[in-house]
């Protein structure tokens, strides 16, 4: 939806410039060499302020913002069907059936088969490195969610600081389109015997240094950074929903309890409904016993 909002954005505001009698010409002369001085400030800014590891992740993790849609129903339910597959190998072939499948995610069959909870880079490492601990240490539930809550806080520690990064860029934003401006009317005043249509000209393209330092902050680069937030924590709920199934799982349920415990976690919006995940892992049971 990121970039159906951009294309929005663009034709409203520059939609309404037109039907108002104004000359695109006008800005689309100037905008090149604006943007490259608030730009490149920007960028300049950006750099100097932060790591590379919290540069890179700014730009990653934009590009999802104007393209992931976070987490879905569907995303959800292949999450629980996945979980309870795993927890049934494990309440029936012990540790040394799941060790296969958590020892080397990228082959086990279990995690090959939901795409969704595959490509989740986060989801993955969460879940085999709590069980390979679990299977080695005695630990307690209370400790296995100790554990798994200050995982999620350093997982989003790191995420919010890039999505901060990109915030004050939003924020300089403006500050550098005045900058831009600034610099235009310090050049309007090295013309001011060239005529009133020479001024007027140069005035204009000073102002669009303005309008675009302010129209990148408000209408592209904070909103960015807003969904970015959003896209963090809706990453921080899918976590939290493997999280409850895992401390059920360490308390001695059984799977399907453990990942009805998960059910709960999620939001009512995006949560599977009872019958449609007793569904799911019927067909699991089924699929199983035919493939044994």
């Amino acid at each position: 939806m990121g970039f159906i909002g951009i294309i929005v954005v663009f034709i409203t505001v520059f939609g309404g410039f037109l039907v108002a009698g104004g000359h695109l010409s006008i800005i689309l002369k100037a905008a090149p060499v604006e943007m490259l001085i608030i730009g490149g400030a920007a960028l300049g800014a950006y750099i100097i302020a932060n790591p590379m590891k919290v540069i890179k992740s700014g730009f990653k993790l934009g590009l999802k913002a104007m393209t992931s849609k976070g987490p879905q129903k569907q995303d959800y339910l292949e999450l629980l069907q996945m979980m309870f597959q795993l927890f049934q190998v494990f309440r029936k072939e012990g540790p040394q059936g799941i060790e296969k499948h958590i020892e080397n995610p990228d082959q086990s069959d279990i995690f090959k088969a939901y795409p969704s909870v595959h490509k989740s880079h986060h989801a993955i490492a969460f879940i085999c490195d709590t069980m390979k601990m679990t299977m080695s240490a005695d630990l307690s539930p209370y400790d296995v969610d100790d554990l798994l809550e200050g995982d999620i806080k350093a997982i989003h520690a790191e995420e919010h600081e890039a999505q901060h990064a990109v915030q004050m860029v939003a924020d300089g934003f403006p500050g550098l389109g005045i900058v831009a401006a600034v610099l235009g009317i310090v050049k309007t005043m090295a013309h001011l015997t060239d005529g009133v249509e020479k001024i007027g000209a140069l005035v204009a393209s000073a102002l669009v240094g303005t309008m675009l330092g302010v129209f990148g902050a408000y209408g592209l680069i904070g909103p960015t950074a807003t969904k970015m937030s959003s896209d963090i924590e809706a990453e921080g709920r899918y976590l939290q929903c493997i999280k409850a199934a895992i401390v059920a799982l360490q308390r001695g349920s059984p799977a399907l309890v453990c990942i009805e415990y998960a059910r709960r976690s999620i939001t009512p919006e995006e949560r599977p409904t009872f019958d449609e995940l007793d569904r799911a892992t019927k067909e699991l049971k089924k699929a199983t016993s035919a493939a044994a």
